[in-house]
């Protein structure tokens, strides 16, 4: 018997874990009951009943039910005595530690055994608590907190995996080591901001209190309300009011609160939960009160980018990471994404794209046995499915129409209508039910799972009507009608199916999740449920609430203070300790969970992103070729060329010049049977006369044709015209002109000429491939390319056909219309004031200058700094700046202070209404501004400039002085703010960020309508339940609306500190009048209030006051509501928002497409991008001393010792140095002496170095600088010691902690790509910050003056813009971005209502909800999460696995140790020759063994002498070319690249091929001629004896033995004359000799890299020609001449 049959979930799995789970079916072989199923299934359901009775285990849940004592008691009785009984059994049968399968040598028996021992414990507490011996409410429920635990062995069953325990233990010791990696990263900026939060604030402990008040004896009624932090520096922080008084405070953290900087341990707790998002603002508002505002401004604004935005995100890249490669592994357990899972037996209804439907049958096996026909095909036609489209739409409109009002009507009177309609509606749903039953049978009904959901719906609807269930828990099933809609756009429907249809992974991730919660709110109702007076904790469902709470991080710091400030000092840090393990782990690993399943839902298939690679090509390829609307209208009217007269004849007249255009009108198309017979007379002439009319010139055939056509003369010059354009494509295939002027496909098929071009194109084509000599290489060239290759080149020359022929109907225009491309219709298109105004336009700084001369490009020094100057003109820099300057100008204007009123600012507007009036003018004047190809208005962006200039003009000239709200002038001063946007338009890149938003609109409108169906379903469901039922009395005592009035006592808030009242003091209060209202910020009365209360829950924000409210109002059942519209709407909707924006930005820049191969490449080269040479000077073997010191610098031990000096040099800062306090002298002494021992580091490595050495290090040189300002501070610190000089000394020191980074690889390479990550996401940190500019304008002029509220106070508000600017990007990162909206929403009577905006304090309903919905959705949910997607990218780099990488690290370091050896001056650039040195010298990946591979050896030297022309190579430029070669290319590279790579490659083996046969011709005629040599040297030296002896006395043998300087001197007489043929022969005196190649010397050799072969030098004689000796040499002679031959050819 199969011992796997019937065990759930055998093949699947929803969570990897690196641990082998198949040991519980094979613990237990020799215990023959255990492996029954009933047996282990059994067990299960006790581990599910113990973790049930530990939830229940609480003394609060006692207290309610005290029958639960007994219960649990049992229970956990009978778990206890099965897994006893199970653990004896296993040791019986397997033994206790002996042997391999011992009870204890097993893994999860020893977890086993420790869940068998917490039962014991729990047992034991259960006896102590029923005996009395221990209290009901101790602190020993603790040693209960690992049983829920439990729950794992009930859910390891399901944790199947296929994959080898190996493979898998390696996947996750890889992500685990990238986890740790990260971590550390996010470590050191913890760590960096905790020393700069101690250095730069301290302890905030001063407050505003009453004169004469204790410090440490601080009551309520002592502190200012409401309470406020304070500065004694008059020049800086809040100033107290008199009579109050700034003071310190000497109170315990229990009362004051544990946020702070007094120490590095409080500092990193607090800057842990400001880097979470939640209660950082309020941090900042308190060190703003109580320091210079600007410390406060950048170190939280740099906090929360580093540690919240780019930090934390580098967590969702390694967790995708991680999950795309188990996914791999279990693909096929997954099932492939492109298979739908529904059966094959369903069909869609209704189906169709976005501009057409399509009807699909029901099915075709539908009973027509008992079903009419009629009705049938009523079914399956687009009115039944459009009728019930219609029904439905109809019944969520009559359900949102309910409204309540609170008037004293009872709340059934405002749905009563609609109950009845509902009847209606439910009627008619349940008759398409049954009769869908009839007609298909109930067994084939229940066969199509969308059927299922209809019958589901019916029922519950059904039950729903009834009076008693209506408006009950049953309204659930009529808000899912909603549902149905989406197979009405199938667009929608297939995004829904790409998101949720693999419901495997995200719905097993739902449950783990759900697990997880359960656990760890059971271990954490078990380790506080003791606390007396604390709820959070007392059962398992305020437990469960208060973890997900934690989950959803709104508010979780106050969980986690509230508990600790109700345990002792002692155990508060691990309570700390504790919640902040479970929201890292929650909010860092789950989450980015669901963010990599949903990115990994939108992954394309392999082959699917190879088809959307070459449809992406095919879209790049086609260029519009038909003109814009406004550049058409030119062709509707009548051409009017301006004619002009010639006076020269067809051949004489430059015919690639004669337009089509010219003569468009004058040509009569004729019939294709009377063009037929005119060719075909031309074919049947006698072949003399073929012959006589080929000899005549061109212009005389032209005649000859046309006295021999009948007909009239329009036929016979259209004939001549087509002829002369034939002959003018000719002419310009032979010139090369790319521009030919189409002919009519009638005469270019039949025209002879026409074949003449195909075989011009055939020639040149076969001369430029026969190229160097190279006969064979036209036949080899066609065989060699691939269909891939030849696609590619189809479509680039697809492409420019279509530039072509759009600039071809561009130029015909240009030539047919006079007043085309003449801007206004007035400006003549060639004058020279236009051509002025395009120089001016047009005019740009030149960032590639190149050589008059060599035409080669300047290399210039900041080269960046270069790009940015020239990117854009010169004109829009001076554009820029002016819109700069006025946008400060506008920020200086506030309620007080407006442009009307003051001079200055006027000014401003006039200067940026002249600067943009004089662009805007000659934009117009050299481009035109609608009807030209360069018009100012040919796109948005031209609309946009003109629309500020108009808005800006119109409100300088209005300056209106009576602005009331929601008036004109209002509304003209809100557009006005749009100013800043004009940067997007004059910065390319910024434009091209918006067009990368846009692109992905698609995918983003799908997601909001996701999310505003769910919404919507949610918010019916609220208005049917709960609206007019929240409403109540503001006093808590009054719980009937008829007693609700009068006026009470209520008390005021003070202050968060815990502090009580002192003797005889009673807390503020107020008189406030009873109002019976909804609560403050939501109500569900209406489906629109509704909608924004759930909107607002969509970010986390606001729904804890739903919840409180529903528990409080209806009960705690109704906040199940609640936690399942966050849990679908937060955490599954706004990650489709993340996963959305990042899958389209991959898309756009075209990763998204791109294979696993690819994308390897491509980090490969960011990494190549990043890597530096070593600048390592060698060491100086030559001095023993240096050598030493340079031995001691490179030791391990050195490097790892002055790492910890900068640690514990940094451990200093962990208490703030003030020069009041006694230990900052002693702190100072200890760093002084650090700065000393690194002092000692810098001269012992410049004295290994050398100090140029030294110097050529980029890292030396920070070390250097950081050092010597440590030598200044500690001349500072000696001379001066006061509070400067340690404010420098902290900065020193902080420098000096940067180097920590340079002496760990990991943590420099992160930084290395947090440089790169900021640098590429300057634009849009540059945009966002414009967007927010835009809003803080705005903001200002709505809500400047509104009237302070909950969250709008003195420290947040609009009041001027730069506090605007503050409060915007406390939105973005979701700071109680609510509360703001409502303060900014108060209406008459709460507010004073004015006639001018600035003069009343109330604020706007609907712009506050249109200011605040658009700004959180554009920049929280898009913006936001593009910068996200950048840093994805550029972190690819980092978490790139080094297996799969195609370069590792360590590869890359050994060529960085290579180079150095052979860069000795450290100048980053090497001679080309000495590249063979670094190649020879390489190991590992990149190993070139030039015996073995000698050939790629060459190959590899010739492309960098080919591609830098013999000049000197820089790192990269080798780096780059071993790269190449170290990879298969037609994998990694992409179609373009790669067309490109092979054709450089096929000519560097060419000319190799041929550098290679020369090579082997020369030695070959060197071996013939030596071999010539010894029987002719004898008849040479008896011949050239005579006439060398006079010259010199030279003998002939010594003639082989002459040196340089004799060779020298002989050239200089002219006897000597070298020739420069590649032979290498020298003519001396008229008699031919041979010389030995030692004249030559090594420097001949040193030429050619490939060989080192001597060469022969031969002298010779002019009279060996009629001397007879010189026969004996006929042999050499001739193959002289034939190698001759051979290198003409090749030449």
């Amino acid at each position: 018997m199969d011992k796997s049959k019937g065990e759930p979930g055998a093949a699947n799995s929803f969570f990897y874990a690196p641990v082998d789970f198949s040991t519980e079916k094979n613990t237990c072989l020799n215990i023959e009951w255990f492996n029954k199923l009933w047996v282990r299934r059994l067990l299960r359901s006790v581990a599910l009943v113990s973790l049930i009775s530990v939830s229940l285990h609480t003394p609060k849940s006692f207290e309610q039910n005290p029958y639960l004592r007994y219960v649990t008691f049992v229970a956990d009785g009978g778990v206890t005595f099965l897994f006893t009984f199970e653990m004896v059994a296993k040791i019986k049968a397997r033994g206790a530690f002996k042997g391999e399968s011992a009870y204890f040598q097993d893994r999860w028996c020893r977890f086993d055994f420790f869940m068998v021992a917490c039962h014991w414990i729990s047992m034991l507490l259960h006896i102590g608590a029923l005996s009395g011996v221990i209290e009901r409410s101790s602190y020993t429920s603790v040693l209960q907190a690992p049983r829920p635990l439990i729950m794992i062995r009930f859910i390891r069953v399901f944790l199947k995996f296929s994959m080898p325990k190996s493979r898998l233990n390696q996947i996750f010791k890889r992500s685990s080591q990238q986890i740790y990696n990260v971590t550390l990263f996010f470590t050191f900026f913890m760590s960096l901001y905790g020393i700069l939060g101690v250095q730069f604030f301290g302890e905030l402990r001063q407050h505003c209190v009453k004169n004469g008040t204790d410090p440490s004896k601080v009551t309520i009624n002592s502190l200012m309300i409401p309470d406020s932090y304070c500065s004694m520096e008059p020049d800086s922080g809040y100033q107290c009011p008199k009579p109050m008084v700034c003071m310190k405070l000497q109170m315990s953290r229990y009362n004051m609160g544990f946020n702070g900087f007094d120490e590095f341990a409080t500092s990193i707790f607090t800057v842990y939960q400001a880097a979470s998002q939640e209660g950082w603002v309020f941090i900042m508002y308190r060190t703003m009160d109580s320091m210079p505002g600007w410390k406060s401004v950048v170190y939280f604004t740099t906090l929360i980018f580093f540690l919240s935005w780019l930090v934390k995100n580098v967590f969702i890249a390694v967790v995708r990471e991680t999950f795309n490669e188990i996914r791999v592994q279990f693909q096929q357990m997954w099932g492939n994404r492109a298979n739908r899972l529904t059966d094959d037996n369903e069909s869609k209804l209704l189906k169709g794209s976005d501009t057409n439907w399509q009807v699909i049958a029901v099915t075709d096996s539908a009973s027509t046995r008992r079903a009419a026909r009629v009705l049938i095909n009523f079914l399956n036609s687009a009115t039944f499915h459009i009728l019930i489209i219609i029904v439905i739409l109809l019944n969520a409109m009559v359900m949102a129409s309910i409204s309540y009002k609170h008037d004293g009507r009872p709340r059934e009177s405002f749905y009563q209508t609609q109950y009845y309609i509902e009847v209606a509606f439910t009627i008619f749903f349940d008759l398409e039910t049954l009769v869908k039953i009839w007609i298909f049978g109930i067994t084939g009904y229940l066969k199509r799972s969308i059927f299922k959901f209809e019958l589901l719906l019916a029922l519950g609807t059904t039950i729903h009507v009834i009076p008693q269930f209506y408006l009950s828990a049953f309204t659930y099933f009529q808000v899912l009608r909603i549902v149905r809609l989406m197979k009405a756009s199938p667009l929608l429907e297939d995004f829904v199916y790409k998101i949720f249809g693999p419901g495997k992974k995200l719905g097993s991730l739902i449950i783990f999740t759900m697990c997880l919660l359960i656990i760890t709110s059971s271990i954490s109702m078990q380790l506080f449920c003791f606390l007396r007076d604390f709820t959070k904790f007392e059962t398992f469902p305020e437990a469960f609430m208060s973890m997900f709470q934690i989950l959803t991080q709104e508010a979780w710091t106050e969980v986690m203070d509230e508990t600790m400030l109700r345990t002792s000092e002692t155990f508060a840090p691990l309570v700390a300790i504790y919640f902040i393990l479970y929201h890292l782990f929650m909010t860092l690993i789950v989450l980015s969970l669901f963010v990599a399943v949903i990115l990994d839902n939108l992954e394309l298939d392999e082959n699917i992103k190879k088809l959307k690679q070459i449809r992406a090509r095919q879209q790049s390829a086609q260029v519009k070729e038909s003109l814009p609307k406004r550049l058409a209208v030119f062709e509707k009217f009548p051409d009017k060329p301006q004619m002009m007269k010639i006076h020269k004849t067809p051949s004489d007249y430059l015919t690639p010049k004669v337009r089509d255009s010219f003569v468009k009108s004058y040509c009569v198309e004729l019939s294709s049977l009377k063009d037929k017979e005119e060719w075909q007379k031309e074919d049947l002439l006698p072949p003399t006369e073929k012959v006589q009319k080929r000899k005549l010139p061109f212009f005389r055939q032209k005649a000859l044709a046309l006295s021999q056509i009948d007909g009239s003369l329009p036929k016979g010059k259209h004939e001549t015209i087509s002829e002369i354009l034939t002959e003018s494509n000719t002419q310009r295939q032979v010139l090369g002109d790319s521009g030919a002027i189409p002919v009519s496909q009638l005469a270019a098929k039949q025209h002879p000429s026409i074949r003449k071009i195909n075989a011009l194109k055939q020639n040149s084509d076969k001369q430029r491939r026969m190229e160097n000599g190279d006969l064979g290489s036209a036949n080899r060239s066609a065989t060699s390319r691939r269909d891939q290759d030849l696609d590619i080149k189809l479509l680039q020359a697809k492409r420019q056909q279509a530039e072509m022929r759009r600039n071809q109907r561009e130029e015909d225009l240009r030539e047919n219309h006079p007043l085309f491309d003449t801007p206004l219709w007035i400006v003549k298109r060639e004058s020279k004031f236009r051509h002025f105004c395009k120089v001016v336009v047009d005019a740009k700084y030149d960032s590639k200058p190149k050589d008059p001369i060599t035409g080669k490009e300047i290399k210039l020094n900041n080269k960046r700094l270069h790009n940015l100057l020239g990117l854009v003109t010169y004109l829009e820099w001076m554009m820029i700046l002016v819109t700069t300057a006025s946008c400060f100008a506008m920020m200086l204007e506030t309620p007080a202070y407006r442009l009307i009123d003051h001079w200055e600012l006027e000014a401003a507007e006039y200067a940026f209404c002249i600067c943009m009036a004089l662009e805007l003018t000659l934009k117009v004047l050299a481009d035109g501004l609608i009807f030209t190809p360069r018009a100012l208005l040919k796109d948005c962006a031209g609309f946009l400039d003109v629309f500020t200039f108009l808005v800006s003009l119109t409100l300088l000239v209005w300056k209106p002085r009576y602005v009331p709200q929601n008036s004109g002038a209002q509304i003209l001063m809100i557009l006005r703010c749009l100013r800043p946007l004009r940067i997007f338009v004059l910065v390319p890149h910024m434009r091209r960020v918006v067009f990368e938003l846009c692109r992905g609109f698609k995918e983003i409108l799908l997601v909001s309508i996701l999310l505003i169906v769910l919404m919507f379903v949610f918010a019916l469901y609220g208005v049917q339940l709960y609206g007019g039922r929240l409403a109540r009395c503001n006093d808590s005592t009054i719980k009937d609306r008829d007693k609700c009035v009068g006026v009470f006592m209520r008390k005021v808030f003070v202050t968060k500190m815990k502090i009580g009242l002192g003797e005889g003091e009673s807390h503020p209060q107020m008189l406030v009048p009873r109002v019976w209202s909804n609560p403050r910020r939501f109500n569900f009365d209406n489906i629109g209030n509704a909608m924004l209360a759930l909107f607002e829950v969509l970010s986390f924000k606001g729904w804890l006051d739903i919840r409180d409210v529903l528990i409080k109002t209806l009960g705690p059942l109704h906040a199940i509501y609640i936690h399942i519209f966050v849990f679908l709407g937060c955490m599954i909707g706004l990650t489709l928002f993340v996963g959305v924006v990042i899958a389209n930005y991959s898309e756009n820049k075209g990763t998204a497409l791109l294979t696993v191969d690819q994308r390897r490449w491509c980090d490969l080269k960011k990494r190549l991008k990043i890597a530096q040479p070593l600048h390592l000077p060698p060491r100086p073997d030559s001095q023993s001393w240096r050598a030493v010191a340079y031995d001691v610098t490179q030791h391990i031990m050195f490097k790892r010792f002055m790492a910890l000096m900068v640690l514990l040099n940094s451990a200093l800062l962990s208490v703030s140095w003030r020069a009041e306090e006694d230990y900052t002298i002693h702190l100072a002494m200890v760093s002084s002496i650090f700065s000393c021992v690194f002092v000692f580091e810098v001269v012992v490595k410049i004295a290994a170095f050398t100090p140029r050495g030294y110097w050529q290090s980029r890292r030396n040189q920070y070390d250097c600088f950081v050092t010597v300002l440590g030598v200044v501070w500690i001349v500072t610190n000696f001379t001066i010691s006061n509070d400067f000089s340690h404010s420098f000394g902290f900065i020193v020191i902080i420098l000096r902690f940067f180097t920590i980074t340079g002496k760990h690889a990991t943590l420099r390479m992160l930084m290395l790509t947090v440089v790169v990550s900021v640098y590429k996401s300057f634009f849009i940190i540059m945009g966002m910050f414009l967007l927010i500019l835009t809003y803080a304008l705005a903001g200002n002029i709505l809500f400047g003056s509104v009237k302070y509220g909950e969250s709008i106070g003195r420290q947040a508000n609009f009041s001027t813009t730069s506090r605007g600017i503050i409060m915007l990007f406390r939105i973005v990162t979701g700071e109680d971005w609510y509360k703001i909206m409502h303060d900014c929403m108060i209406s008459p009577p709460f507010c004073t209502p004015g006639g001018n905006s600035w003069e009343t304090d109330c604020g706007n309903f609907r712009a506050a909800m249109m200011f605040f919905c658009s700004f959180y959705v554009i920049i929280t949910y898009i913006v936001l999460n593009l910068l996200v997607a950048i840093i994805m990218e550029n972190f690819s780099l980092f978490y790139s696995n080094e297996e799969d990488a195609l370069l590792s690290y360590a590869d890359i370091r050994n060529f960085q140790n290579t180079w150095n050896m052979i860069d000795t001056q450290q100048r980053g650039v090497i001679p080309v020759r000495r590249v063979k040195f670094v190649l020879r010298l390489l190991r590992g990946r990149l190993e070139v063994d030039p015996q073995r591979d000698r050939l790629l050896f060459k190959h590899m030297c010739h492309e960098l002498e080919r591609l830098h022309n013999g000049e000197d190579v820089t790192f990269h430029d080798v780096l780059n070319m071993l790269s190449y070669r170290s990879v298969d290319i037609r994998k990694s590279l992409q179609l373009e690249e790669l067309i490109e790579r092979e054709e450089l490659e096929y000519l560097i083996e060419e000319e190799v091929a041929k550098q290679t046969i020369r090579t082997w011709l020369n030695s070959a005629l060197k071996r013939i001629r030596l071999k010539e040599r010894t029987t002719l040297i004898a008849d040479l030296r008896a011949t050239n004896e005579p006439l060398l002896n006079p010259l010199g006395e030279i003998i002939p043998g010594q003639m082989f033995d002459m040196d340089n300087k004799e060779e020298t001197k002989l050239r200089r007489r002219g006897h000597l004359l070298v020739r420069s043929d590649s032979t290498g022969s020298v003519s001396l005196l008229g008699r031919r000799t041979f010389k030995s190649s030692r004249l030559s010397g090594a420097r001949q050799s040193n030429n050619n890299p490939f060989h080192e072969t001597n060469e022969t030098v031969h002298v010779i004689s002019r009279a060996s020609v009629i001397n007879p000796t010189t026969a004996h040499s006929g042999v050499s002679r001739d193959l002289e001449d034939w190698w001759n031959s051979q290198i003409t050819d090749f030449d």
